[in-house]
């Protein structure tokens, strides 16, 4: 059993294998530590920089996704027990949905980099990042299913195989995704008038997760580097 559940498990990882990312420019040198200038963000500041993200971030979802729900209910999450995070979903009746934890709020330090953050997750939403996931991981579930059968796997393995299938589906794209995401948000936060080069320097203090398996984020650096590459920088 041992030994088929890892045949399914490798023949698995081909799907990750197949990721589509946004071209990281590649460079020699290393980048440049810039001093963060601000301190921690208020509501208040907050609310001005959804007052004028928002509507480019609305103006373009129409422009590239003619059809779609493109008003943004844009929010600060009441959990304060929540750790820094931003996040894009979408609610029952399909309205897109921007989140922020208190904590981001107060790693923040200046609005270039709630600004870039903000368009970063709208840009989640216009690029269509969560049915592409959904899709990727229901095809991951089948595809686990099909090789666990023909691993001669009983239903307990099978489901296992399943498991394995969704989650390395979910994942297939993920760093491209963030990557994606990040060049269309600095176009975003530009438009808005404001600095995405300043505003992703966020990243540069912030924990790194590396270049890690099916991790869903890309390395700190890349991310950089991407949004240089989209704003001209």
């Amino acid at each position: 059993m041992l030994r088929s559940l890892i045949v399914a498990g490798a023949a698995l990882t081909v799907l990750a294998g197949c990721v589509e990312t946004t071209s990281v420019p590649q460079s020699a040198e290393p980048l440049p530590v810039v001093t963060r200038v601000g301190g921690p963000q208020s509501v208040s500041d907050f609310r001005a920089v959804v007052a004028r993200v928002e509507p480019v971030a609305e103006r373009t979802c129409r422009e590239m996704r003619p059809g779609e729900n493109c008003d943004f209910a844009i929010l600060i999450d009441p959990d304060s027990s929540l750790p820094p995070n931003a996040y894009q979903t979408l609610d029952r009746s399909g309205r897109p949905v921007i989140g922020f934890t208190q904590a981001l709020l107060l790693e923040m330090r200046n609005r270039d980099e709630l600004a870039f953050a903000l368009s970063h997750e709208a840009a989640h939403h216009i690029e269509g990042h969560i049915p592409q996931t959904v899709r990727s991981a229901q095809t991951g579930v089948l595809l686990g299913a099909v090789i666990g059968s023909l691993a001669g796997l009983d239903q307990s393995g099978i489901e296992i195989a399943q498991n394995i299938g969704g989650t390395v589906g979910a994942r297939r794209f993920s760093k491209g995704f963030e990557l994606e995401a990040d060049s269309l948000g600095a176009r975003i936060a530009l438009r808005a008038g404001y600095d995405p080069l300043r505003g992703v320097l966020y990243f540069q203090d912030a924990a790194d997760p590396g270049d890690r398996f099916l991790g869903t984020h890309p390395p700190n650096a890349d991310r950089i580097r991407v949004v240089r590459q989209a704003v001209g920088g």
